[in-house]
């Protein structure tokens, strides 16, 4: 089989854990790097999840309190005001 090469950049700090990581797992990050291609074209998918960080904006605590005071100031509690663009 034909061999070729992959040329990946990245952190120094991160290539240095990886090949740390990987010599306690007795391998080189090739073979690393191997497995990890050799599972995701077999399976046809990334092999782990991958997710967006938790913004707590969306979280439902704060969005049923912004529905509770859209509410307030629908029934004319509270005071609406402009928003107010800081101009430096």
């Amino acid at each position: 089989m034909t061999q070729t090469t992959l040329n990946v950049r990245m952190d120094a700090n991160l290539k240095k854990q990886f090949d740390d990581l990987c010599a306690d797992f007795g391998m080189t990050p090739s073979t690393a790097v191997n497995i990890f291609v050799k599972t995701l074209v077999r399976e046809r998918r990334i092999p782990f999840e991958i997710s967006a960080p938790h913004d707590p904006f969306y979280s439902e605590t704060n969005m049923r309190r912004l529905r509770e005071a859209v509410a307030q100031l629908d029934a004319g509690k509270g005071v609406q005001h402009d928003l107010l663009e800081d101009v430096q």
